[in-house]
């Protein structure tokens, strides 16, 4: 009895057997004919039914609706299939950063050209004639500020565009405030010499150009990161497709087509270990883009304390002008330095021969000046709605390499739980996932990576990257080594504040507070002798300042 209920069952067994070979010898293919053809494809590759696949290079072999040619051509199919998405991200990341690069740089020129049309503006209203005629040396002066920020050392030297311009502006203001004399160009040379000893335009040129120097670096640094950040994900995502990868995503998509399953999707592991074995030059790069978005977040804290370049270039007008009025609150003690250190100057007969001491008396002063109302937007934006939002945008594009095979693996492109697609067949993918990293591919059960022959684009990028790294470090801490050119100039020397303590986050006004042991003049031959008095008129000299402007004029030419 036993017997014949083994052998009924054994019957049963070959039968079964023999109509599934039927069965998937008769498989209709008409579904995977139009999926084929839907992909552009010419439907006459395409069986009509199941066919032998011995000759089968990647899909499972036996009897199938797939062919040797439909297998080349839907490996190229497979090729597009995993770059689209990756192309995609990484076009949205580009225009990101692209657009984010051409607000800072247009808010930045048009800070600048505000700031040079608002002391325009105001000098004009304030000291008339007096400025106008001289107004070319202010012009020059925001000349230089903007080819600084377009091109940094290489086009300027800061330091010495600074000296250059309160040399020049104490000379012009030093033949105003002493038009009774005439001074030969070697007296004059003599008195920009000291210009910094004799300190005319008090504190505000050291602290002016320490806040120039650290707010333009930042700022510069910052736009040039920007603008890398595009360029580096362009050549990175435009890095191919290896065989073996092209032939493991080939396997996951459309393999499912030899058995008709066309609507049979990979399994979310099984679809994450062919990507990060195809992405696994990229996912290297995340260490070090990382390290870079760390340094750019860094640098926008710079931008919004102490080094904001709005702060500085919004009111420079005003401070300026405050320099004018120190300087002429203290011309008397000025010129009377300088003739003693220089020499006395002789009187000038054009003077003495228009004007008597009695005549020249004139009450006007330079007045002190105030804006009712100033400009707090340039590009239709501020530098707090900007620093805002790039923040969100460099936060949330950290990891972005490393996490690409997650973002693909997602969505409609996978199949959830165990009715998936695991390379062989619709089951539960077994395979443990490996990690990121080409290191890592040593392990993958899905795609051969040689991780011997890293991608050497990709490792430039990371050289790249880290060099930005080091630049935006150092304008962090308000030091420009961006320009090999400026090392060379200078010796190898860093420009900059070169402020590395902590109390450059203070809030702490650094522009106009009096230092709280202020040195007196290190002019040497300058002493305060009560003999050594200006003139009678020395004495007159300032309130001739107006009245002395054609004379000043004729000097400056």
């Amino acid at each position: 009895m036993k017997t014949l209920l083994l052998l009924c069952v054994l019957s049963t067994l070959v039968v079964f057997c023999v109509s599934a070979t039927a069965e998937q010898k008769s498989k209709n293919c008409n579904d995977v004919r139009a999926a084929y053809s839907s992909k552009g494809f010419n439907v006459n590759d395409v069986p009509n039914k199941g066919v032998n696949g011995a000759s089968l290079k990647v899909c499972p072999q036996g009897y199938s609706c797939c062919t040797v040619e439909m297998e080349e051509k839907l490996s190229q199919q497979s090729h597009y299939d995993i770059k689209a998405p990756v192309s995609r991200l990484s076009t949205n990341l580009q225009s990101t950063f692209r657009q984010r690069h051409e607000h800072f740089d247009q808010f930045f020129r048009e800070l600048l050209k505000n700031a040079e049309e608002s002391l325009h503006n105001m000098f004009v209203r304030t000291y008339g004639m007096m400025y106008v005629q001289n107004a070319e040396l202010f012009k020059n002066f925001f000349q230089s500020l903007t080819r600084y920020y377009v091109s940094g050392s290489a086009a300027v030297n800061l330091d010495a565009m600074l000296s250059d311009f309160w040399a020049d502006l104490l000379e012009r203001m030093f033949r105003l405030v002493n038009v009774q004399y005439e001074f030969s160009d070697a007296y004059m040379e003599c008195v920009s010499r000291h210009t910094e000893q004799l300190q005319p335009f008090g504190d505000v040129p050291r602290k002016l150009r320490i806040q120039l120097t650290r707010a333009f670096i930042a700022a510069r640094t910052f736009v040039r990161g920007l603008n890398l950040m595009p360029k580096v994900v362009n050549k990175v995502s435009t890095v191919s497709a290896s065989p073996s990868c092209v032939r493991a995503a080939m396997k996951m998509l459309y393999c499912p087509y030899c058995s008709g399953q066309v609507a049979l999707k990979p399994c979310q592991n099984y679809c994450l270990n062919v990507m990060r074995g195809c992405l696994a030059n990229q996912a290297d790069l995340d260490t070090e883009w990382n390290n870079f978005l760390d340094a750019m977040l860094g640098l926008v804290g710079r931008l919004e304390g102490p080094f904001n370049f709005e702060s500085v270039m919004d009111p420079i007008d005003v401070k300026l002008s405050d320099a004018i009025m120190n300087m002429q609150e203290n011309s008397m003690q000025v010129s009377q330095k300088v003739f003693h250190g220089c020499g006395q100057p002789k009187p000038s007969a054009a003077f003495r021969s228009k004007r008597s001491a009695k005549e020249a008396v004139f009450t006007g002063r330079f007045r002190p000046y105030s804006p009712d109302a100033r400009p707090t937007t340039a590009a239709g934006t501020t530098l707090d709605r900007l620093t805002s939002d790039v923040k969100k945008k460099l936060k949330h594009a950290k990891k972005f390499w490393s996490t690409l095979p997650d973002t693909v693996c997602a969505g409609e492109r996978i199949a959830p739980g165990d009715d998936c697609w695991n390379g062989t067949a619709k089951s539960r993918y077994e395979a443990v996932v490996i990690g990121n990293g080409l290191a890592n591919q040593v392990s993958n059960p899905d795609v051969d990576v040689d991780i011997t022959k890293p991608d050497i684009v990709i490792r430039s990028q990371i050289a790249v990257l880290k060099e930005m790294t080091s630049w935006l470090k150092a304008a962090f801490s308000g030091n420009d080594i961006s320009i090999e050119n400026d090392e060379e100039a200078s010796g190898g020397e860093e420009s900059g504040s070169g402020c590395e303590s902590p109390s450059c986050d203070t809030d702490r006004d650094i522009y106009f507070s009096t230092p709280p042991n202020p040195a007196d003049p290190r002019i040497n031959l300058v002493h305060a002798d009560a003999s050594a008095g200006v003139t009678p008129q020395g004495s007159a000299a300032l309130a001739l300042a107006l009245c002395g402007l054609a004379l000043l004029a004729a000097h400056s030419r």
